[in-house]
């Protein structure tokens, strides 16, 4: 019988240096840039691995984040970075299965959230674009995202109902905003 992935979630803060060193690597390949400055701004994520045996094949992450939809509250969302699979390894559901423990990891939260590279992979799994203007909150005010910059959500069982066209805001971050 085949191998199939096996997930692991393990707090940022719990990864070994060798395993921070591989999903870096992962996600470079991945990604065909270097990651590692982000990393530098993630030390408070979740990671979620994919062994495929013994090799790590896929990656996730989650941050979380505090986005308002209007005027509303502040909703405590689990942002996703870094959804990476090796190029040898992809087509094989290997992201798919990560999003979806991702999603009952999260469920705690009032969102979930993320900056799609793919919205069409995205939307099959359930998210949903977010269609009303980005904004990213900062001391001294509301500053308007790039008119290219893209967010879906996933509703989660605390989302309350949400307007997917009013203006949703994240609060400033080092790094990428969104």
């Amino acid at each position: 019988m085949g191998e199939s992935l096996m997930l692991q979630v393990i707090p940022g803060t719990a990864l070994d240096v060798a395993q921070r060193e591989a999903i870096i690597a992962l996600c470079n390949r991945a990604y065909e840039e270097d990651l590692r400055p982000l990393f530098e701004t993630w030390r408070d994520a979740t990671h979620v691995l994919g062994f495929y045996g013994e090799r790590l094949v896929s990656h996730a992450l989650w941050v979380t984040r505090y986005f308002q939809v209007g005027d509303g509250p502040l909703l405590r969302t689990a942002y996703v970075e870094a959804v990476a699979t090796d190029p040898a390894y992809r087509g094989r559901g290997f992201a798919s299965a990560l999003l979806r423990r991702i999603a009952d990891e999260v469920r705690d939260f009032d969102l979930a959230a993320l900056s799609p590279s793919d919205p069409a992979f995205y939307a099959r799994l359930g998210w949903d674009l977010w269609r009303g203007p980005l904004l990213i909150r900062t001391a001294t005010g509301w500053q308007p995202s790039p008119e290219d910059e893209q967010v879906m959500i996933l509703r989660l069982p605390k989302t309350p109902p949400l307007d997917l066209m009013a203006a949703l805001s994240a609060e400033w971050r080092e790094g990428e905003l969104w």
